[in-house]
């Protein structure tokens, strides 16, 4: 079972054999570098087996803080009892959530996990050295599952962790998890990163992870995933588990994710503006592979292609195959889309790309999702089914936004349920109204005005993934 580690938790200092290899951290001279220059090498001797992470924990753990979380639930009271107490008002309960995260700010900026501060209405940060802070949200990016903090520390400068944005780590490198496992206390444990690029864990919307089997329990998210320099080169933020537990098999959001995040936090925005390529793409099956002549299922076949979009205008058609992003292999449609994700409009991708049985390498200059028709947002009301439902009109834009698929037929999506009647009939965020007593929908003004119209009877037109749904009700 895939789990988010939603509960505050230190991690505890483990002493495996990967200890010994710390001598990476302390600068150790390489006696062998290989051929490429990589430096990386095996303990030699008994004098490199004794030393130990703590210089690098030194250096870290001061800017790795606790983040605690509440918000007030309301809880309906039970049907049946409220018969007896005179109606079922709803009762309030406080929740409270528990994580860590790292200052990457002197003043105050900290980077933790969106599911740490998620619908918060106060939010504290205490600090290594046992102060506690109120906290603001800069930037909530729940697509990411991150977000960028402030604290007030009237000018004081605080100690920092850097985000190595541009690192490579490679599968056996040594890292460091740092954070508050169980609420016990700053923890640290260590491992390796045990696999790279794993896109099948379902933790946020792109899917593109760091595997390591540093432990990370329940507190650890949002805490960093650090290497020998010291730097952190991932967010922890989920888990594999039967028990809820560590088993060894925890999941990091990659440093160049996190770093786009702080970027548009510290640039005034409220939201990461993020670029798009203009193509819908697939994985390739092996039997898909094999039809195309492929010796391998490497890489995304593309299935459409927005007119005049960034893909259309390096010629990019239905059918081709694209293996590479800057020389980096694209196996899944979820490497293409973090590599996409992580850049900026107006920024150039080189691209690898099967045409029929040929190689082309275009290059193609990303932009901004088109944002026509405007969203033109609105909570509907009044005496009839869809009260209380949020909507907006889809766009590329916002279908990226509210992690639609951009090259659905445009039309009217439900982005939020705020009670009414709209709750009552079971409408979901991610709904399309496609109909209102017989009349098309195709935007958020023709909705409103058919609703607004008054009717002795409703017949709603509601598409859900890929099933249409027609649902009637009294007036």
């Amino acid at each position: 079972m895939i789990s988010a580690p939603r509960h505050i938790g230190p991690v505890m200092f483990s002493r495996h054999t990967l200890f010994a290899l710390a001598f990476l951290a302390v600068g150790v001279a390489s006696a062998s570098a290989q051929s490429d220059g990589d430096a990386r090498r095996a303990p030699s001797d008994a004098v490199s087996m004794k030393l130990s992470f703590a210089p690098i924990v030194r250096r870290a753990a001061p800017a790795v803080v606790n983040v605690y979380s509440k918000r007030v639930v309301r809880q309906q009271v039970d049907p049946f009892w409220s018969m007896f107490t005179g109606g079922g008002v709803p009762r309030e309960r406080i929740e409270q959530s528990l994580g860590s995260g790292s200052i990457v700010r002197p003043d105050g900026v900290i980077l933790t996990n969106h599911h740490n501060i998620e619908n918060a209405q106060e939010i504290r940060v205490v600090t290594a050295d046992r102060r506690e802070w109120p906290a603001s949200v800069l930037l909530d990016d729940a697509r990411a599952d991150l977000a960028v903090l402030k604290i007030d520390t009237k000018g004081e400068r605080l100690p920092t962790l850097e985000i190595d944005a541009g690192g490579a780590p490679q599968v056996g490198d040594l890292v460091l998890a740092i954070g508050d496992p169980f609420g016990v206390g700053q923890t640290v444990t260590n491992g390796i990163v045990s696999a790279l690029q794993r896109s099948d864990v379902g933790a946020n919307a792109y899917a593109f992870f760091i595997q390591t089997d540093a432990a990370i329990n329940p507190g650890n998210s949002g805490g960093p995933l650090v290497d020998m320099s010291g730097r952190m080169i991932g967010v922890n933020t989920a888990i594999v588990s039967s028990s809820g537990a560590s088993a060894g098999v925890g999941f990091a959001i990659p440093a160049a994710m996190a770093d786009q995040v702080v970027r548009a936090a510290m640039g005034g925005s409220h939201a990461v503006a993020r670029p798009w390529l203009g193509a819908k793409t697939q994985t390739l099956t092996e039997e898909m592979a094999r039809s195309m002549g492929l010796t391998a299922p490497r890489g995304v076949v593309v299935t459409n292609v927005w007119p005049d979009g960034p893909a259309a205008r390096a010629g990019i058609a239905v059918g081709d195959v694209v293996t590479a992003v800057d020389g980096q292999a694209v196996n899944d449609d979820a490497a293409l889309t973090y590599r996409v994700a992580t850049r900026r409009a107006g920024e150039r991708l080189a691209l690898s790309v099967r045409h029929g049985a040929a190689m082309r390498d275009p290059s193609v200059t990303l932009d901004a999702p088109p944002d026509r028709p405007a969203a033109d947002e609105r909570l509907l009301a009044g005496r009839n089914p869809l009260a209380g439902a949020t909507v907006v009109n889809l766009s590329p834009a916002t279908a990226l936004q509210y992690g639609v698929d951009p090259f659905v037929a445009q039309g009217v999506l439900v982005t939020k349920i705020s009670g009414g009647f709209a709750q009552s009939i079971g409408l979901q965020a991610g709904d399309f109204v496609r109909g209102v007593n017989g009349v098309a929908i195709t935007s958020t003004a023709a909705l409103q005005a058919a609703v607004q119209a008054g009717a002795s009877g409703w017949t709603l037109n509601i598409q859900r993934g890929g099933q249409m749904i027609t649902a009637r009700f009294g007036g």
